[in-house]
């Protein structure tokens, strides 16, 4: 039949997509935008170079790669417009900020170390430059989103401007901050966590 697609093959292409995607993550966090191939990551995934290639090229596959990883998905719409969060707003008061200080922190272990590839490769790669303004665009919708929500539920009751708390949340947030206290000071994961949680709760919620 003519336009027919396969269920099973179109289950078999997301698979391998998944496969290579979790295998660029790994490449290119340990080996940077420049030392990782296509041909490590084909290594890495299990598949041929020519369908890496077919997934590419090299800057696409880290755009995607940083995303999947942040979030599950290669959505571009930002995280507060996702039916995948609904999950999380959908927590009550007292569990809504933990709730989303735990997505927050479990997301940052996954890209902290792909955050400066993509700084690596926008050197070289206007797209990736381009993509990372987009990135920044949509982070800061997303922090202006929390605490209007934050607001809306009463649980910040801060008297700074909406418009400083939500640059103050988007640097405590950022991967930078996992960057420094866990990848570089060495903190735990669970320290790390308390710290973003009493940060939080100082500066932005009173």
């Amino acid at each position: 039949m003519a336009g027919y697609v396969s269920p099973l093959r179109e289950a078999q292409a997301a698979e391998t997509r998944r496969r290579i995607l979790d295998a660029a993550v790994v490449a290119f966090g340990g080996s940077g935008y420049a030392g990782a191939s296509l041909a490590q990551i084909a290594r890495e995934a299990g598949v041929s170079l020519e369908t890496v290639k077919q997934n590419g090229p090299k800057a696409a596959l880290l755009l995607a790669a940083f995303g999947y990883a942040f979030s599950g998905t290669e959505e571009d719409a930002p995280l507060h417009e996702r039916p995948a969060l609904e999950e999380i707003r959908a927590l009550g008061d007292d569990e809504f900020v933990a709730g989303w200080l735990r997505f927050v922190a479990d997301a940052n272990a996954r890209v902290a170390r792909l955050w400066p590839r993509l700084l690596e490769a926008a050197l070289v790669d206007a797209e990736v430059g381009q993509r990372i303004a987009a990135l920044q665009h949509n982070r800061r919708l997303d922090m202006e989103s929390v605490i209007a929500l934050l607001r809306s539920r009463g649980l910040c009751r801060s008297a700074r401007s909406d418009d400083q708390l939500a640059g103050v949340l988007s640097f405590l947030i950022s991967p930078e901050s996992y960057d420094q206290l866990v990848l570089e000071a060495g903190w735990s994961a669970d320290a790390y966590f308390d710290w973003l949680t009493e940060a939080v709760d100082r500066m932005i919620l009173v």
